[in-house]
């Protein structure tokens, strides 16, 4: 695939001869004298007899070098942006993912920053409104021409933005799992692709529940529809299941009456859901009220984390499924480092998710790239990271590698909900290797 480069505009073009003024020179020569005296004291503060109180910071020099790219860098700060959305139907699952960007910003900066450089946060609120989405990140890339910006979470969000991170050059780490068919220069997804999560829990269900028939339910908008044609395409063409039902509902809606009724009536083996957001809560408590439990009923969800199940209820979703790559849950000492900084920041009552966990990377994979790349320059940071051997020993869901195609290697697990709200992971896969655009699914 051959990506988009465009080059963001400079800040400033750089005056010809016949524009420069002798105010320019008389600048440019007093610079001078102040270069040579700063090496005057370097060069006295390694022989040892320069006044500590004189003694500049050990990054100034490197300043000069890495600074260079019209974004908003200093001396000793480096400005990103921070995008999700903190109020509408989407905070309920965003809020979580801004949070844990916040925690792996202020574990950075405890360490020392990136190229000695503390990182500091402009936030802004998409609202879950996805042209608000294209406006705040235009915003941060050419008003605050901040480094990198980590947020969006819907695919409608992300797809509303990158056409402005592609014209300016910005870059995006994005963390949701989500359909694929995307790939882009100015992107890191840092969730999972469609092969890492839908293909991979509908074999699973297949095989554990024996299941051969499917209603599938979401939101109406991209993301639920197309993994539901993806969905589909797997269900009738390798697992030689059937789709009983397909039913869409706007977001944020409420009423799931009808279908509920269509779910009663058809009997599937599994239902198969794609329900984000605020409407979650309408739905699982809906299903409960209609006597339709996981006693009675499978269902695999592809949509609901610990920070929907807050909203929703440990009680409203006790034995039914849901497929991602990380819970809380997991007992490993990353994640074990990683729930406790979590809840010391947020709060006790805090929950983490996976698309939680999964924003949680991306601050550390951009410092990674940028320390590689030895600067804050968006295409040779990009460069670092489309080697493929940028790897995080260090998750909370284990070990990711980025690959290539600006995805992450991550496993899949299946996790059963508890009444308290955790989930217990009956299944893990193996490392699984992106492919976002497998074919048969396009």
């Amino acid at each position: 695939m051959v990506l988009n480069r465009i080059s963001r505009e400079t800040v400033m073009e750089p005056l010809t001869l016949g524009e420069r003024t002798m105010q320019d020179y008389s600048d440019e020569k007093k610079l001078s004298v102040e270069r040579q005296s700063w090496l005057r004291r370097r060069v006295l503060k390694a022989m040892g007899v320069l006044p500590v109180g004189l003694v500049l910071a050990s990054q100034l020099s490197f300043a000069a070098s890495v600074n260079t790219t019209g974004l908003a860098v200093t001396d000793d700060t480096v400005t990103v942006g921070i995008l999700h959305s903190l109020t509408g139907t989407m905070a309920i699952s965003e809020t979580g993912a801004q949070e844990a960007e916040k925690l792996a910003i202020k574990q950075i900066n405890d360490m020392g920053g990136v190229l000695g450089r503390k990182i500091e946060v402009i936030q802004e609120d998409g609202a879950s409104d996805w042209p608000t989405f294209a406006e705040k990140s235009r915003k941060l890339l050419v008003k605050d021409k901040v480094a990198a910006v980590f947020g969006c979470w819907t695919s409608a969000s992300r797809k509303a933005a990158l056409p402005v991170f592609e014209k300016e050059n910005g870059l995006l780490y994005y963390p949701t799992f989500y359909e694929g068919l995307e790939q882009s220069k100015n992107v890191i997804y840092t969730g999972q692709e469609a092969t890492q999560q839908i293909l991979d829990g509908l074999n699973w269900v297949a095989k554990e529940k024996k299941a051969k028939t499917f209603y599938l339910i979401g939101s109406d908008y991209i993301w639920p529809r197309t993994s539901m044609k993806i969905a589909r395409k797997h269900i009738e063409n390798v697992l030689g299941g059937k789709v009983v039902g397909e039913e869409y509902k706007p977001l944020g809606n409420t009423q799931f009456g009808s279908v509920i009724n269509k779910i009663r009536l058809k009997k599937p083996d599994v239902i198969y859901a794609a329900v984000v957001g605020g409407s979650n809560v309408a739905w699982f408590k809906q299903l409960k009220a209609a006597g339709i439990t996981s006693k009675k009923q499978t269902l695999l969800t592809i949509s609901v984390t610990e920070d929907e199940v807050l909203g929703i209820g440990g009680e409203n979703l006790e034995g039914f499924y849901s497929i991602m790559k990380y819970f809380q849950s997991q007992d490993n000492p990353n994640n074990v480092a990683f729930v406790k900084a979590f809840k010391e920041m947020w709060g006790e009552d805090s929950v983490i998710g996976d698309v939680t966990q999964a924003a949680y990377l991306g601050p550390w994979l951009w410092k990674a790239a940028v320390e590689r790349a030895g600067t804050f320059d968006v295409d040779a940071v990009v460069a670092e990271s489309e080697k493929g051997d940028i790897e995080l020993t260090t998750a909370p869901e284990g070990y990711v590698k980025l690959h290539k195609n600006h995805h992450l290697w991550s496993k899949a697990r299946v996790g059963q909900w508890n009444k308290d709200g955790q989930a217990t992971v009956v299944y893990t896969s193996d490392l699984i290797e992106p492919d976002p655009f497998p074919k048969g699914y396009q």
